[in-house]
């Protein structure tokens, strides 16, 4: 069960607030005031605040900072007869976990204070492990959780969305199947879904499925990956750019666990764990009205930000290492030259620029000429004279050949790596004669 406080100046909406919880067993306290709302939550550690926007003696923004001054763990959700994009930033920024306009639907109340309260376990689970990390500097460099340990904090709490920020290419769609791995959900499913490579009818359709006929191309009924994953994971990939059109439905499958096909009109269910991914913050995406600000919410149970590659300069050779081809091998120069890199596109150029060289050098080490490196010198096409350039038949002959070798044979993970359709691999092994 859980404790709720209410702070509000209108008496009928506390005493229907503090009601209702009530009758499901909850613990519930109400204030009229700011001051008196934080006296009691000091007193009593409540799971979840109900902080109204307007009281009569602080702004609620005021207030909302007082309460995360003395507790920055506890879980506040503003409620708001004047709820406009700027109040919703400005009340995230200040470390609201949601906000709700008033009136509000009771039920849709409850789940948000159920989100909550759960968030705010997992706030907590973060502190812990912060201070253990402060207890230990003695013996120990880090002041707080790691990645891994962070990591293993979303796969402990399958249940709970997760939002992945970070560069392009600093390895989310990793982590997030890191994260499913780890999970008690690793039996199921994991899917995955770009939101910025299809158009919304199609997207839809992908994420949602469709009945026969749903549009012209509907020739039969299709599972979409809400189905697919089961009771796994849904990795939606450039979630910043999901289609406004899409987005109130997709909520409802956030909150209520329900949806329907496109062209159908059988509700069905969903269990499986959310976990979406971003290069550009979602705050500002949410400022400038291409995002929904309750969705963001219902997102951010847990937000892990990846570091860009140029930040974690211990790690580039270590994965250097693990991306070489079977039998490649780095010279001490191309190693500097690796770690003095800035690496604007992260591991994902990383892993390109390995291939590329691993091509250039024809078995011989890697130098620095094969890296091609920005400012670095560029190797020739080939050992060949320079007056003989490869045709472009043969450089893609011998890319396919490299990507098939690197993983050991496997066309979906070549093609992937290739940045093509399995489909096109295929045709081009069946041209190459490969």
């Amino acid at each position: 069960m859980l404790s709720i406080l209410v702070v509000d100046d209108d008496e009928t909406v506390r005493g229907t607030l503090v009601e209702f919880f009530e009758t499901f067993g909850h613990t519930a306290r109400s204030a009229a005031t700011a001051t008196e709302g934080r006296r009691l939550a000091n007193e009593h550690a409540p799971d979840v605040v109900l902080l109204d926007l307007r009281l009569p003696d602080a702004n609620g923004i005021v207030a909302l900072d007082a309460l995360l001054a003395d507790d920055p763990e506890l879980a506040v959700i503003v409620l708001t007869g004047h709820a406009d994009v700027q109040t919703a930033v400005n009340a995230m920024q200040h470390g609201a976990i949601d906000l709700l306009e008033k009136p509000m639907d009771l039920e849709a109340l409850a789940g948000a204070v159920e989100r909550a309260a759960k968030r705010g376990r997992l706030q907590q689970e973060v502190a812990v492990l912060r201070a253990h990390a402060r207890a230990d500097e003695s013996t120990a460099p880090a002041l707080a959780p790691t990645l891994d340990d962070l990591i293993n904090l979303a796969a402990r709490n399958a249940d709970a969305p997760v939002l992945l920020q970070g560069e392009t290419g600093t390895g989310k769609g990793y982590v997030a199947r890191q994260i499913h791995d780890r999970s008690a959900r690793n039996q199921s499913p994991f899917v995955e879904i770009n939101c910025a490579s299809l158009s919304t009818t199609f997207f839809e359709s992908e994420l949602f499925g469709h009945e026969r006929g749903a549009f012209t191309d509907a020739r039969q009924a299709k599972r979409g990956l809400l189905e697919v994953a089961g009771e796994g994971t849904i990795f939606l990939d450039e979630i910043a750019e999901m289609s406004t059109d899409v987005q109130p439905r997709f909520l409802k499958v956030l909150e209520e666990r329900t949806f329907r096909r496109l062209g159908g009109t059988t509700a069905l269910r969903s269990n499986a764990r959310v976990i979406g991914a971003t290069h550009q913050p979602l705050a500002d995406a949410v400022a400038d009205r291409r995002f929904r600000a309750d969705l963001y919410y219902r997102l951010q149970v847990l937000t892990l930000t990846l570091p860009p590659l140029r930040a974690r300069p211990d790690e580039i050779l270590p994965m250097a290492r693990a991306f070489l081809m079977k039998g490649a091998s780095l010279t001490r120069a191309a190693e500097d030259a690796l770690v003095a890199y800035r690496w604007p596109g992260n591991i994902r150029e990383l892993k390109n620029t390995l291939w590329r060289a691993a091509i250039l050098a024809e078995h011989a080490p890697i130098d620095v000429v094969h890296l091609g490196l920005l400012g670095g010198p560029v190797a020739p096409a080939s050992s060949e004279p320079a007056n003989r350039l490869r045709t472009l038949e043969e450089a893609e002959r011998e890319a396919i050949r490299i990507a098939l070798a690197a993983h050991d044979g496997n066309r979906s993970a070549a093609a992937r790596a290739l940045g093509i359709a399995r489909s096109t691999l295929l045709e081009k092994l069946k041209k190459f004669g490969l």
